[in-house]
């Protein structure tokens, strides 16, 4: 019973045309341009067992002299895609085949063509074949060998184009006349790869056919189309039908010979195709990482997910032995044939060099026409694989380092067959693009104990590589401290570098960060994928799993009280020059804004896995002291707050302003865990303050109009307060009382991904609040006469004190961040009063508003720990 695939069939994917334009159901398909259409198996034969069905199809287009213009070995169950360009549009057919077997039969495939408008794209006169376009800088004389050039779309396979050539014509007073002179027709003219090639050898008829010539006449062509009889236009949608203005031919004579104008096979220059869809057999198809204790992990799946895919062009020579004065293919040269042959079906367009080449044994010109005679045996092979004999080059080089003397004999003086053996070869050269993507990085976590990961290519066979010495199923591991080959799987016995340099684990504080890791690379190259010898295909970097822990409680021995400016009174300043300084790291601190005594507590600890398996701990105290305090000193910035509030324009240090020690605990832990597929740091914070500002105002207005007068507070308050004392004297009791005061705490926990911070969770809060309260008096009492306020004198004070900490963690590391603003006082006075002091009565009315103290706001930067 009959095996393999019986027909092909659309998968409905891509632009096909139905029967209006030319498809035929189950033989011919026509397609548009610059589309991929897909095409899958539809049939398979009866005797096709299911386990055959899954195994790699080889597909091929031929062209239309039956050579294999590409071809391509997937899995059964894939489609395959074939498209084509405008320029290759026409009625030339290709033929899509599909086998099971590895024989084409040219039974179960599709014709296949496509279908674009017919237009001239580009157009060129020449001097040689294929050269440079001339129309600008060269005049040709009649008689010269001339080269016509057109590039078109949907013309592709037309074999009986019509080339008409006009003259350009110009009146006795160098008019355009409506109608041009048509000088020539070219017939039956072929349009081949989507081009019009014409060798024009008879311009002298040209120059026969003119009587009035001019002194540079212009040519110019226009091409009839084959099926419809009109004329193709240009691609730039005005109807233009002229094409390749301008031929220039001065009236000079340069030959006589007439021949007939010739159809020309389009100049190819071979150069290498970039083949972005790799299914060579030369392959792997996936490659699963399995750690010791764990499941398998897929990280690479037939190319899906490889970044930067670099096409690398590289060169290759592969040698084709053969026997003593013979040019029969051996067994073991016709398999490593058929492998080359694969390839370069597979990667088209690179141009295949075959030098032949022959031992000194025998006469040295019958040696030559042996070495040109291997050659030609290598080709003919290729060339009944179905490759385009147009890419193949050939050349017999004769004996390797001859000893043949001038006169032609034999003259041997030794014999070393190995050498000879070599000698009796065909080079095989040409040029590739290889797969060249970025290595693929595996990240994991490992303590000094050794853990074994598996590294396993899933369908990995090299038995079909061009070249054997390339590629073979080896998988390569490299380290700095380890190196092992293996087929099949290899095991990687991946430890952290601290299992050599654990004396200083404080390199390791950021262990992802400072990069230092250990770094095994591992190979395996095919033709299909990582085809660079020198490019790892893997890259497992092992990160250490140490765990830091840093936790600190800070405080002030006393308040951040002051009462002083710049400018205040000696009296002023006796509670704070008793201050103490504190702490000798806040030293140069404290000898520009002055401080109070301060201590903290602090504890840094590392833990991971030694060698032995258990934990290894180790804490840290003086060296890790400094850092912390740089940090803490952006708490002592509070200060210049209270100092804005002291030294305001109206308070000019007749007030105090008292912030309370701050108690603050901090506690930070970090770590490294792998998500999605990467190794990214966890830190986890936590902070508690008790409180970070606590605040008490007192604001004695009274004290200040009482030395600077009443103005001081409100322009026109002044007036209500004069009247009063004057009449009551020492009789009056007047208070002005602004307060405020309340505490502002920071607590909470928060855990941050470093590498995914979308991934954070909880948060550190500010709760709390500074409070406001305000009053405002005006009392009077006298023995004998009715003394008293009557009305309403009212002060609104309205402020405020913020206060926090944002603590967070990112690339550079952990931070705390400050926050303190200040929104200063503003006080709205209301009077509207009566007086009276016995019989004398007198009425006030006055409202303003005053700006006691200024806003301020402290600006922090993140400061890392």
């Amino acid at each position: 019973m009959a095996k393999g695939i019986k027909k092909i069939i659309w998968t409905g994917e891509g632009k096909v045309y139905n029967a209006n334009k030319g498809s035929i159901p189950g033989q011919l398909v026509v397609v548009a341009p610059d589309q991929y259409v897909w095409f899958k198996i539809g049939e398979w034969q009866p005797g096709t067992t299911e386990q055959d069905r899954k195994k790699d199809v080889k597909w091929a287009v031929f062209n239309e002299k039956s050579v294999i213009d590409l071809q391509k070995t997937i899995p059964s169950n894939f489609s395959y895609g074939y498209r084509i360009p405008k320029k290759l549009c026409g009625p030339y057919l290709w033929y899509i085949e599909a086998t099971w077997s590895g024989n084409f039969d040219s039974k179960s495939g599709l014709k296949i063509r496509g279908e674009s408008p017919a237009k001239i794209v580009d157009s060129r006169w020449t001097q040689n074949e294929g050269g440079a376009d001339v129309r600008k800088t060269y005049q040709f004389s009649y008689g010269e060998l001339i080269w016509l050039r057109l590039f078109t779309e949907g013309l592709n396979g037309y074999d009986n184009v019509e080339v008409r050539v006009f003259r350009k014509l110009r009146s006795a007073l160098g008019l355009w006349p409506k109608d041009d002179e048509e000088t020539r027709k070219i017939y039956r003219v072929s349009v081949t790869n989507g081009e019009i090639n014409l060798k024009i050898p008879n311009t002298y008829s040209w120059y026969q056919s003119m009587n009035d010539r001019s002194d540079v006449e212009e040519f110019y062509v226009r091409v009839v189309h084959p099926v419809t009889g009109k004329y193709i236009e240009d691609t730039g949608g005005k109807g233009d039908t002229a094409h390749a203005r301008f031929l220039r031919i001065k009236d000079k004579l340069k030959s006589q010979v007439v021949d007939i104008p010739e159809n020309r096979t389009p100049v190819t220059i071979y150069q290498p195709d970039k083949n972005e869809a790799r299914f060579e057999l030369c392959k792997f198809e996936q490659i699963n990482i399995t750690e010791e204790g764990g499941k398998p992990e897929l990280v690479f799946d037939n190319g899906s997910g490889v970044k930067n895919v670099i096409d690398k062009r590289e060169k290759t020579l592969e040698s084709i032995i053969f026997k003593f004065d013979s040019t029969e293919l051996l067994p073991e040269s016709l398999k490593q044939l058929n492998n080359i042959l694969r390839f370069l079906l597979e990667h088209r367009y690179s141009t295949i060099q075959l030098d032949g080449f022959a031992c000194v044994i025998g006469k040295q010109n019958h040696n030559n026409v042996l070495s040109e005679n291997r050659a030609k045996t290598v080709r003919e092979f290729f060339i009944k694989g179905k490759l385009d004999p147009n890419r193949i080059k050939t050349a017999g080089h004769g004996e390797v380092n001859p000893t043949d003397d001038k006169k032609g004999r034999d003259n041997i003086k030794y014999r070393n067959e190995a050498d000879y053996q070599n000698n009796r070869r065909v080079d095989i050269a040409f040029e590739y693009y290889g797969h060249n993507a970025q290595t693929i990085i595996y990240e994991t976590i490992v303590g000094n104990k050794p853990k074994n990961i598996t590294v396993e290519p899933v369908k990995f066979d090299t038995k079909a590589c061009f070249d054997r010495k390339k590629h073979n199923k080896t998988i390569k591991l490299i380290n700095i401290d380890v190196k092992a080959e293996n087929e099949g799987k290899i095991t990687v016995p991946a430890v952290s570098t601290m299992s050599k340099f654990n004396v200083i684990p404080l390199n390791y504080i950021w262990p992802r960060r400072n990069g230092i890791m250990n770094n095994y690379l591992v190979h395996i190259h095919t033709c299909r994928y990582f085809s660079v010898p020198n490019n790892p295909t893997l890259a497992i970097h092992v990160y250490s799993d140490i765990k830091w822990t840093v936790e600190f409680k800070w405080s002030h021995t006393q308040s951040f009280a002051y009462s002083y400016g710049n400018k205040l009174y000696g009296y002023e300043l006796k509670n704070a020059q008793n201050k103490a300084i504190g702490a000798v790291i806040d030293a140069e601190w404290s000898k520009k804004y002055g401080e109070m005594a301060q201590k903290f507590e602090l504890s840094l600890t590392g833990e991971w896995t030694a060698a032995n398996g258990s934990k290894q701990k180790v804490e840290f105290g003086k060296e890790w002291e400094e850092r912390i305090a740089k940090t803490l000193r952006i708490f002592n910035k509070i200060k210049q707050l209270a100092d804005d509030v002291v030294q305001s324009p109206v308070a000019k240090g007749k007030w105090s302003f008292e912030v309370k020690p701050p108690v603050i605990a901090f506690s930070a832990q970090w770590y490294l865990q792998k998500t999605n597929g990467r190794v990214g740091e966890i830190v986890e914070i936590g902070a508690d303050t008790k409180p970070l500002v606590e605040a008490n105002t007192f604001i004695d207005l009274f004290k200040i109009f009482v030395e600077y007068g009443g103005n001081a507070i409100c322009p026109g308050a002044g007036t209500v307060i004069n009247w009063v004392l004057e009449k009551l004297e020492k009789n009056v009791q007047i208070t002005f009382l602004v307060t405020f005061g309340g505490a502002i705490n920071i607590n909470g926990q928060t855990k941050i991904n470093v590498l995914f911070p979308k991934e954070t969770t909880g948060n550190v809060k500010v709760t709390g609040e500074i409070k406001i309260s305000v009053e405002f008096k005006a009392l009077a009492k006298a023995g004998t006469a009715n003394m008293g306020v009557e009305g309403v004198l009212t002060a609104d004070v309205k402020t405020s004190v913020t206060g926090g900490i944002e603590v967070g963690a990112d690339k550079t590391g952990i931070y705390a961040s400050p926050i303190a603003s200040f929104a200063g006082i503003k006080a709205k006075f209301v009077a509207a009063t009566t007086v009276k002091f016995g019989f004398i009565k007198r009425t006030f009315s006055y409202e303003g508003e005053s700006v006691i103290v200024k806003p301020d706001e402290i600006k922090f930067e993140k400061n890392y720990i």
